[in-house]
């Protein structure tokens, strides 16, 4: 496991991007739990973000895709609306330790 960032950085209902080991993730802090996908969508495989650290929808309650803004649950992952609705990001195994968010990747 690798430390990412602590968890300071990142503020409740928020979202953070990061590369490690060639490798895009992010971040997203909600009713502080910390939930961390790997940064592609499942219709074409792209980045999510069209600004850094832009993640979330408008309201702050969903990811959303920027390019075709498809929705997902920041929970799991699961797309709830858009090209590629029923499928989900890929989670990435994590845990908090002293902190810090520690990844697997």
């Amino acid at each position: 496991m690798r430390a990412l960032c602590h968890t300071d950085t990142i503020a409740e209902g928020q979202s953070k991007g990061f590369e490690l080991e060639g490798q895009s993730v992010f971040v997203v802090r909600k009713l502080d739990q910390f939930f961390v996908y790997h940064n592609q969508c499942p219709h074409l495989g792209i980045n999510l973000e069209w600004l850094p650290d832009q993640f979330l929808d408008s309201d702050g309650c969903l990811i959303q895709c920027a390019m075709h803004g498809a929705l997902f649950l920041i929970e799991d992952g699961q797309c709830i609306a858009g090209p590629c609705q029923g499928q989900r990001l890929t989670a990435v195994a994590h845990e908090i330790r002293e902190g810090q968010i520690w990844i697997s990747l």
